[in-house]
């Protein structure tokens, strides 16, 4: 991992060359992170890539085989799970749901639902709520530890294109009211990079990392997403002699990317492959 420049009381945390295995097939290979206060990190990768296990490790709720995981002394972690159920004959309003996350007065309830702009709801039943309401009482929920550390697990599951535009918007807005580090964990790469500082695309080990840039004219990038609408697409500078497709296989031979100057340069590829 390089050198940090980060300042000491901006580390909220990091992994360092962390390696996992689950049934003898290797599940993180040599990951490297680190989480900052107001910034936002967003791990991106296929299906199966790791991202919710690198999640787990940080919650302290996977170990490692090796490598060094580092929080924060008394580090407060808010987390937004990708998935949560809840039994459809239970009797339970928003704002019960949420108290049972952390014991809170009314009031302190009554204002994170008004942050996250669903008040209204308060009264409703958990089970009636649609994708993207249930997804910001989940965020209200996180918020009400006052977190340090924003961790959300495909916080956009189940929500459509104007409500996730709309939920990063809103965490993003947050970080800078509050000063939170957050990582955001997804496989879409659409919408949730209009609102990233930097990128980590995951796929048991790292395929590339950097800050989020425009990748409309970017040829690998537009084989790989097809039709996917441009706007807020990213491109990643690869820190390895190779290219990776988003299922992991190494593209060998040469990569051709526009130097935004409406020039195409190539880059050589070797056949190297991490072990």
């Amino acid at each position: 991992m390089p050198t940090s420049t980060t300042k000491p009381a901006d580390k909220l945390a990091s992994v360092d060359h962390i390696n996992l295995s689950l049934n003898k097939k290797s599940i993180l290979h040599d990951v490297s992170l680190e989480l900052q206060a107001g910034k936002i990190l967003t791990v991106i990768g296929p299906n199966g890539a790791g991202k919710s296990t690198l999640v787990r490790i940080l919650l302290g709720l996977q170990k490692t085989d090796s490598g060094i995981v580092w929080l924060k002394p008394k580090l407060n972690i808010g987390y937004v799970p990708q998935k949560i159920s809840i039994n459809d004959l239970m009797p339970l309003t928003v704002k019960r749901f949420i108290s049972l996350a952390k014991k809170s007065s009314h009031e302190n309830i009554k204002n994170v639902l008004s942050e996250i702009d669903i008040e209204h709801l308060a009264d409703q039943d958990i089970q009636s709520l649609s994708g993207g309401e249930f997804q910001r009482v989940l965020l209200a929920r996180a918020l009400l530890k006052k977190p340090e550390l924003l961790i959300l697990d495909e916080p956009a599951q189940g929500v459509d294109v104007l409500g996730q535009a709309e939920l990063y918007e809103k965490i993003s807005q947050l970080k800078d009211q509050y000063g939170f580090g957050v990582l955001m964990v997804s496989h879409d790469l659409h919408l949730v990079m209009q609102k990233t500082d930097q990128v980590l695309c995951l796929n048991q080990h790292i395929c590339c990392s950097g800050k989020p840039d425009d990748v409309s004219n970017h040829p690998e990038y537009q084989r790989l997403f097809g039709n996917l609408p441009t706007e807020g697409l990213a491109v990643y500078t690869h820190n390895h002699n190779h290219c990776h497709d988003l299922h992991g296989d190494v593209v060998v031979g040469t990569c051709k990317h526009d130097d935004h100057t409406g020039h195409t340069k190539s880059q050589s590829i070797t056949g190297h492959e991490h072990g």
